[in-house]
């Protein structure tokens, strides 16, 4: 008997994995947690019904979300993670000797918690002396903090459940106070090819925009996520991604990356004309 798991991209699309085993299930205070062994991504777990990290692709994922502003900045020292359970912006994070504070926001510590024991390969930096974790919510932590933060990452899942909060005006307004004049946020962005997402991707760079000197967006390719074509937003107060860049002395820190390269950091930011069409027309 085959055993497969499937997600619904869309009403018209569906993506499915076929699994060796279920291997654990629960329902948290806030959502459905799933991890699963299969054939062709390896372990991978789910929140309710949705693919969050696959062993085969997290690297895409946590190398564009961590390393894009790295190199723009080299000189980030403190951080600030809201989401990312699983602890894959974490472990990119890490190996930057000269980031001295990473406090990571997950309201659902049982993500953080079955990632450890089922997830090693994303969650193992998750005790590093310089990670502070804080179980609650993201949107609380944020309010009141001024000029605290080089770097926020809003690790996300989609704007549904208790990511929701973390796509509002009001809270992009409080990342803005909480970082320092060259701070930078990056932010889960969406995807822009199916409808549903679409409409999200836009609401949120329109929200950012009004808020940031400074907002762009920047792409990666994710074969487990709806449609493989994904984004990140990249806003601060006047540091630009590309103007600013810093390859050389990236390169000269040696870390071996499987996904980002320096052309690639570059190319990121140029978007498909559909995709910019959109960022032009940007709806409520």
């Amino acid at each position: 008997m085959e055993l497969w798991f499937t997600e619904n991209h869309s009403e018209g699309a569906r993506f499915s994995i076929k699994i060796k085993e279920h291997i654990h299930s629960e329902k948290s205070k806030f959502q459905q947690i799933d991890f699963f062994d299969s054939y062709e991504f390896g372990r991978f777990f789910t929140l309710d019904g949705y693919v969050m990290v696959t062993e085969k692709d997290e690297f895409i994922y946590h190398d564009m979300i961590a390393h894009a502003p790295m190199a723009t900045n080299p000189n980030i020292k403190n951080v600030l993670i809201i989401g990312g359970g699983d602890g894959g912006s974490v472990r990119e994070l890490t190996r930057y000797s000269s980031i001295e504070k990473i406090d990571m926001v997950e309201i659902d510590e049982r993500v953080v918690r079955c990632c450890q024991k089922y997830l090693p390969i994303t969650a193992s930096k998750l005790e590093d002396r310089r990670v502070n974790l804080y179980f609650e919510d993201g949107v609380k932590f944020v309010e009141n903090k001024e000029n605290i933060y080089d770097l926020i990452i809003v690790d996300s899942t989609d704007p549904i459940g208790p990511g929701e909060g973390l796509f509002t005006t009001e809270f992009y307004k409080n990342c803005y106070k909480a970082l320092t004049n060259n701070g930078i946020l990056i932010n889960q962005n969406e995807s822009p090819y199916y409808p549903f997402n679409a409409r999200e991707m836009k609401r949120s760079h329109k929200k950012i925009k009004s808020i940031f000197p400074l907002s762009k967006i920047y792409q990666f390719h994710m074969p487990t996520y709806g449609s493989g074509h994904w984004l990140f937003g990249f806003a601060s107060k006047g540091i630009d991604p590309i103007k600013d860049f810093k390859p050389k002395e990236w390169l000269k820190l040696g870390l071996k990356t499987k996904y980002y390269n320096i052309d690639i950091h570059k190319g990121a930011f140029a978007l498909p004309t559909y995709v910019q069409e959109m960022l032009k027309n940007l709806e409520d």
